[in-house]
């Protein structure tokens, strides 16, 4: 039909002309809507790569690994991190949730666990796994996300619960014994953790170090267990942006995570409340005590300081051992950035499980008496063997949490608990480390 002599047309020839353009758009915009039926997909060269078909005569898992646990125990230990009464006591706990069903022989769920292990354990790519457990590499990606998801699932509401009032009152108590600080139920601290660029994420990750990451807050306690945990903030956030969002930061301002009620000072009729020690990174709140500023402090103030630098060990321990026995956390993790922060989860979940679990055992194997520090009587302290393995730049801190300016009555709180330490709450040792201005144990 030629559209050239509209014109020219009578009216039955334009209505028809009409219907025919409209039933040419909407079948357009039907074709441009429609989802794709069929996918096309390339012809696979094989259903099992060659080298993959001998995976159970020379892969890791049906031989190394089965060798190690009937015959060498120090070297399962290495290749899991854990002792075998903790490594099927786990199995134990996630194996009905890694369970799958296949036309061909699936992968066990002792199978899964085994190659997730080794990658969180030995840091090593998805490719040198998928070479040493002659798996494909896209299958390996998709173990380890699946059974970093399900141990965070399981383990999380056991093993990283948020403690009640009174399981803080325990946790300060023993904070107290430890490390001679009263009414602290623990110490705060952040890490960035070095991804690749996400893609099409601009500078949003690009943080102060000139390195992508997402933000690892937590809090631990007196025995190196972490009791509060945020995964997955922009590396790029800054003062105070990342302590504010994060959800533990939310609920301690507001209220909805509770502490302890205010109770005396030991020694004292003093009331003072319930805090977190953190460093100068952290705004000074009534549930947060940072050091004071500055460098000619005097003697009340820089025993303060020490007292503080004291406590704050417990995270730079948490954090130390979770980045030497896990050690994925100290690349540059390739991946989306949801499969990261399951990955940091479920390392976290891991960590908690054994510490808890090796509690009351005769043999520690995840984190053996010297590994971490250990304060003795005369205050000092004695450094753990995973600070000889210091982690690398990938692992780093935090910069500034929060502002500078903290209200009067946060500043004359930190002066009474300055006084106290000075007088009250005094330790033998601390007037030996001030005066010969070392760094503090």
């Amino acid at each position: 039909m030629d559209l050239s002599n509209i014109k020219t047309m009578d009216l039955s020839e334009i209505i028809v002309c009409g219907m025919f353009l409209s039933i040419l758009g909407l079948a357009y915009t039907a074709y441009e809507d429609a989802p794709l039926v069929k996918k096309i997909r390339r012809k696979r060269r094989w259903s099992v790569r060659p080298i993959n078909q001998k995976r159970k005569d020379t892969g890791h898992f049906h031989n190394l690994f089965k060798d190690m646990a009937t015959v060498d125990n120090e070297q399962f230990i290495k290749y899991t991190r854990m002792s075998q009464t903790n490594f099927y006591k786990l199995l134990g706990l996630i194996r009905h949730k890694l369970i799958k069903w296949s036309r061909r022989e699936p992968i066990s769920p002792e199978h899964r666990l085994v190659i997730t292990l080794f990658y969180l354990s030995q840091g090593c790519s998805m490719q040198v796994v998928a070479w040493s457990f002659l798996i494909g590499k896209t299958t390996v990606s998709v173990i380890v996300k699946e059974t970093c998801e399900v141990i965070w699932n399981v383990l999380s509401s056991i093993y990283c619960k948020q403690p009640t009032v009174e399981e803080w009152k325990k946790k300060a108590d023993e904070f107290y014994r430890q490390w001679n600080l009263p009414n602290c139920c623990g110490a705060i601290d952040g890490k960035h953790i070095t991804i690749q660029a996400p893609k099409k994420s601009g500078t949003a990750f690009f943080n102060y170090k000139k390195t992508f990451s997402i933000v690892l807050m937590a809090v631990c306690d007196a025995d190196y267990i972490f009791t509060l945990v945020d995964i997955g903030a922009y590396g790029s956030q800054s003062d105070g942006g990342v302590f504010l969002e994060s959800v533990f930061g939310r609920g301690l301002e507001s209220g909805k995570i509770k502490l302890p009620a205010n109770t005396p000072l030991p020694n004292t009729d003093i009331d003072f409340p319930y805090y977190f020690v953190g460093d100068e990174a952290f705004p000074l709140k009534p549930y947060i005590l940072r050091p004071y500023p500055g460098k000619n402090l005097n003697q009340e103030k820089q025993i303060f300081n020490y007292r503080l630098s004291r406590a704050r060990r417990t995270i730079e321990n948490s954090f130390g051992i979770l980045a030497s026995r896990w050690r994925i956390l100290r690349n540059n993790i390739i991946g989306e950035v949801d499969n990261i922060e399951r990955i940091t989860a479920a390392t976290i979940c891991l960590h908690n499980f054994l510490r808890i679990s090796e509690k009351d055992a005769e043999q520690l194997v995840y984190c053996p008496s010297n590994f971490s520090d250990t304060a003795q009587g005369n205050g000092h302290i004695t450094e753990g063997l995973f600070r000889k393995k210091q982690i690398d730049n990938s692992f780093q801190r935090i910069g500034r949490m929060g502002a500078n300016n903290p209200s009067r009555s946060m500043i004359a709180l930190r002066d009474r608990m300055a006084h106290y330490l000075s007088h009250e709450g005094a330790v033998p040792w601390q007037w030996a480390h001030i005066s010969r201005g070392s760094r503090p144990e």
